[in-house]
């Protein structure tokens, strides 16, 4: 299903900062060499994530789901100088690749490359964290937000990806494992005291939630 039509997408990233060199290299890759170029965040989402970041400038970001590296690398541009960005990847070819483009960036002291499951590495960092990224395994992403909430600040954010899942969300009778979990997640999150939340349109949908100081 097309959500937001190609004449606007392109038009819109006509008119977006382009990418740097190294997003441009991880993202052609990306769509030449990978299995799954579907996954990476592209231009258009890359670039809100960067402004995303920058208007929080975090201390401790986390990312769950690295993929090739490219978002992970659009959120450290908003980091403080002492900031640190802490990703987990549970597959090893994709980690592997991660942190190769990341020793190539300006950031590379600056992010952590975790391997393995995150349900299990979540609970190991001692951090509070003032951004978090959820873009993983769609039939745990309740799992992640909840252990992400026991470590976000209040104040802070959590940007969760996929949130109309190919647009497959919105049809009458739910098919599919992720579009149901998908879609759970998101009465999860709009039904949270806890929160304050906004689903974008951005290509695949995105959810800015705020954790409130009182609630």
């Amino acid at each position: 299903m097309e959500i937001i039509p190609a004449r606007v997408e392109a038009y819109a990233a006509d008119y977006t900062t382009k990418d740097d060199a190294l997003l441009s290299e991880i993202a052609e890759y990306t769509l030449r060499e990978h299995a799954e170029p579907h996954m990476l965040s592209g231009h258009l989402q890359g670039q809100l994530l960067t402004q995303l970041s920058r208007m929080i400038q975090p201390e401790r970001i986390l990312e769950i789901g690295t993929f090739t590296g490219y978002s992970a690398i659009c959120l450290a541009k908003g980091l403080k100088h002492s900031g640190i960005l802490h990703t987990i990847e549970k597959r090893p070819d994709d980690a592997r690749l991660a942190r190769s483009f990341f020793d190539r960036s300006c950031f590379g002291n600056q992010m952590i490359v975790h391997e393995g499951e995150a349900e299990k590495i979540i609970e190991t960092l001692n951090e509070t964290w003032d951004l978090a990224f959820i873009d993983a395994d769609k039939i745990n992403y309740v799992l992640y937000y909840e252990l992400v909430m026991q470590k976000l600040r209040p104040g802070g954010w959590i940007i969760a990806d996929n949130v109309l899942f190919h647009g497959t969300v919105l049809e009458e009778n739910l098919k599919g494992k992720n579009a149901k979990a998908i879609h759970d997640f998101n009465r999860h999150v709009a039904s949270d005291n806890r929160v304050e939340q906004v689903m974008i349109t951005v290509r695949d949908g995105l959810t800015l939630i705020y954790k409130k100081d009182k609630f």
